[in-house]
């Protein structure tokens, strides 16, 4: 797919992965929105790009849908939606204080699993009413953000790693539903990159992690990820696959 001329909405939009590719989309020339809930940092990500910020809570099915239907209005219909945000706590099932509290896993699940669901299925109401734009029927690609913790879930991690793995497992099955209406759906899953939630790790185990990472050793950058959904437009045969985005880590126990 083309972007330029057209319109691509990114979820989480404001810092990190999604930054970087709201920069990629726009310098393919794509009219691009900026879907966050830090309207501070989303204004200036916006405002660097000559995009739009718009505020938006992805679990909140009203809020949500006026927000696309805010980035419709000044862009048109979307050909490109990625799912960035995300949240990404530690905590043990069992720890020493008692059980993981009931609401701090349901919060995982709900930002990173209903929260993707939620943007996928409302922009791909206005993407499949858009015009095609190839003779294959073509009109709109969606890119989800799993995680290398889908498979490779480390200690402290079963609200993330179950979140992540929930997307993977929405790939296929979206892909299939939504061919019909000629939009593809990916997932990416990426190993550890270089994003305020890694960030805020201390200095020790971000060293651990770059060295994890066989080759290159070296966390990844968000400009790696957003690379990758270029690529993903750019290739109509890539659909219903999660890709592994990891430099062959493989995480260890924890």
């Amino acid at each position: 797919m083309d972007i330029s001329g057209h319109a691509a909405i990114i979820a989480g939009g404001a810092s990190g992965l999604g930054a970087a590719t709201a920069r990629a989309l726009t310098e393919a020339g794509g009219r691009v929105a900026v879907l966050d809930v830090n309207m501070e940092i989303a204004r200036e990500t916006a405002a660097s790009i000559d995009g739009i910020a718009i505020e938006c809570d992805v679990t909140n099915a009203e809020g949500a849908d006026a927000a696309i239907r805010q980035a419709v209005e000044a862009h048109g219909a979307p050909r490109v939606l990625v799912n960035c945000a995300g949240i990404g706590p530690a905590e043990r099932i069992l720890g020493r204080e008692g059980p993981q509290p009931l609401e701090n896993y349901a919060r995982c699940i709900n930002i990173n699993v209903v929260g993707t669901f939620n943007m996928l299925r409302l922009v791909s109401e206005h993407m499949s009413k858009a015009d095609t734009l190839d003779a294959d029927g073509e009109r709109g690609v969606i890119v989800n953000t799993s995680s290398v913790a889908a498979d490779d879930g480390q200690l402290g991690q079963a609200a993330y790693a179950s979140s992540k793995g929930a997307i993977a497992s929405l790939t296929l099955p979206a892909a299939r539903e939504l061919a019909r209406y000629g939009i593809r759906v990916m997932a990416i899953a990426p190993g550890v990159f270089e994003t305020p939630m890694l960030r805020g790790l201390p200095q020790p185990a971000q060293a651990s992690l770059e060295q994890a990472t066989p080759f290159p050793s070296r966390l990844g950058t968000p400009e790696e990820y957003a690379n990758f959904v270029m690529c993903i437009l750019g290739n109509k045969m890539l659909n219903g696959e999660v890709v592994r985005l990891d430099g062959a880590l493989r995480l260890a126990h924890g």
